[in-house]
């Protein structure tokens, strides 16, 4: 790391940082710019930012946020999600928290099915509507099911993108991730349940007028277009399928998605137009910019650099290592986004396997998950499930700052991550 270049992207990526976090330029603007810059100083070049399968934006992101946005675009021009808020609420009886925690269950259950990031797209649209109902802020609900959403994914296989890449490089499958994940997973979502009721009681305040309201209302009369509400759900899960059914049809989530979108314009009658306006762009934009910039930090040598001081740190103490990882990971995927981070310490997680002698219960790889997915909750753009949603909270004028969700997600993450050490010690060493 001696060359001039890795010093360059390391200042260009932490000028980008302290810009997004102090919010004084729209984050949109500093990550194209940030792109820009890495792409001017000769840290990464076109080829790299554009082409690269290791360093470049990832477009199997891009294509699938934008394929499940333009679907999402269509669902809601027939009432669905109006539906599905008068339902939640009248289920909760209209009490807030009771509200918060449904929406919490569904979304972390979701997202281990699907993808957080599909998850959030098809929730937080609901959540807006419910809020509007009962008169309450949506930012503490968006949080929530945001850190539900990662929570949830670490459970599966499918459910956050890094456990993909995990589950490539170790060779393990669905029914793994299942036995050793997904028993935490439910633990840290009750956690994270009692936290929330914690964090966000000021929030939560009973409006028995809204409330009665509610109570009064038909949810069916909330459906506009019965029949495009019949053809975007037969679409919808032929997509899933689709996600789920990706080991044996090996089709990238991306592809079914714009196959799905592409499907459903075709048979509705919804303008092309109408679709492509309720994508987010510069949600879009945003990731495009981030993947350049950590391409940037890849090419340069610098996240390489940081992996195998990790891995020279653990040298081959199972138990150490995999506390290392796992707390590490989660640290630095709260900065870096956790997909170029995951695909980089692959590698280097299967050399410190194989220098421990591989380890039957795979304990360094779910340590690498749980970092890596978890630590994704830490900052607004830890994970994309996050960008996301504080992309549609901008949308709909209700805006989620930077700080005004860190500082949520940096408790949640801490005492997550906490318990998930306890968890690797006690499963895999105290009970082995």
């Amino acid at each position: 790391m001696n060359d001039w270049h890795s010093w360059a992207a390391i200042a260009v990526f932490v000028g980008a940082y302290a810009l997004i976090i102090s919010e004084k330029i729209h984050r949109v603007a500093v990550a194209l710019g940030g792109a820009g810059l890495m792409l001017a100083i000769g840290a990464t070049d076109d080829v790299s930012a554009f082409y690269s399968e290791e360093s470049g934006v990832d477009w199997n992101v891009i294509f699938l946020l934008m394929g499940m946005m333009m679907i999402v675009g269509v669902l809601k021009k027939t009432g669905m999600f109006e539906y599905l808020a008068i339902w939640a609420v009248k289920r909760a009886q209209a009490k807030p928290f009771r509200v918060m925690a449904m929406l919490v269950v569904i979304t972390a259950l979701a997202s281990a099915l699907l993808d957080n990031v599909t998850t959030v797209l098809l929730i937080a649209p609901v959540t807006l509507l419910v809020c509007e109902r009962l008169a309450l802020p949506a930012a503490p609900f968006l949080i929530a099911e945001v850190l539900a959403s990662n929570i949830g994914g670490t459970a599966t296989l499918v459910g956050d993108p890094p456990n993909i890449i995990i589950a490539s490089r170790a060779g393990l499958t669905f029914n793994d991730f299942l036995v050793h994940l997904a028993p935490l997973a439910v633990v840290l979502i009750g956690v994270l349940l009692v936290l929330c009721r914690v964090m966000f009681r000021k929030s939560f305040v009973y409006n028995p007028d809204r409330a009665a309201e509610i109570m009064e209302l038909e949810e069916r009369e909330a459906i506009r277009d019965p029949r495009l509400l019949v053809q975007g759900l037969v679409v919808l899960a032929l997509v899933v399928a689709g996600f789920v059914l990706h080991p044996v049809l090996h089709y990238e989530p991306s592809i079914v998605a714009l196959l799905g979108a592409g499907l459903l314009i075709a048979v509705s009658t919804v303008e092309t137009g109408e679709v492509l306006s309720e994508v987010e762009w510069p949600t879009l934009a945003f990731f495009a910019g981030l993947f350049v910039m950590i391409g940037g930090l890849i090419d340069t040598g610098v996240i390489d650099e940081i992996s195998k001081a990790l891995a020279d740190t653990i040298g081959s103490n199972e138990l150490g290592g995999s506390m290392t990882l796992l707390s590490a990971s989660a640290v630095l995927s709260g900065v870096v986004d956790n997909i170029p981070y995951v695909a980089t310490m692959a590698p280097i997680t299967a050399d410190l396997v194989h220098n421990m002698g591989g380890a039957g219960d795979h304990v360094m790889w779910w340590a690498l998950a749980l970092g890596a997915d978890l630590g994704g909750n830490a900052t607004a753009i830890g994970a994309s499930a996050n960008v996301v949603v504080l992309g549609i909270a901008e949308r709909s004028r209700q805006p989620i700052s930077f700080w005004q969700f860190t500082k949520y997600g940096l408790v949640v993450t801490a005492v997550t991550v906490l318990i998930s050490l306890g968890y690797v010690w006690l499963r895999y060493f105290a009970l082995a």
